[in-house]
């Protein structure tokens, strides 16, 4: 069974445990980076879905792009085979490029997302 790290921090529905059952996905849903930072010192996973906020003026603005950065980069370093979506809403959408410049990402994703096509974007990453 393959294993999908989500890190969603916002009230906004992305959920698709059907889906994930059908695909032989097993689904560990995060609220803090932190949490999934955590996690992959235990088990390594093969797709990360996360949701995309640009840093407005904050310290992101200056090292970092996004609140995705740091979790990426670990999980280059502990899961390299680990396909990566990006999710985000369509405010956000001008400013994910740069994150783009610095990841290599597997599927970018605008809400509202329904189910075919998170199945698209999986497949796509498997």
């Amino acid at each position: 069974m393959s294993l999908l790290y989500t890190l969603i921090e916002s009230p906004l529905a992305c959920r698709f445990p059907d889906l994930y059952r059908e695909l032989g996905i097993e689904e560990e849903r995060f609220s803090s980076a932190r949490n999934l930072h955590r996690a992959l010192k235990q088990r390594r996973p093969d797709y990360f879905v996360g949701e995309f906020v640009y840093g407005w003026g904050n310290n992101y603005a200056g090292a970092n792009v996004s609140n995705l950065d740091v979790t990426i980069r670990s999980l280059q370093a502990v899961a390299p085979q680990a396909r990566i979506i990006i999710v985000m809403r369509p405010d956000e959408a001008a400013h994910v490029d740069k994150l783009l410049e610095l990841f290599p990402v597997h599927a970018v994703m605008t809400y509202p997302i329904d189910e075919p096509r998170m199945r698209e974007a999986l497949r796509d990453a498997a």
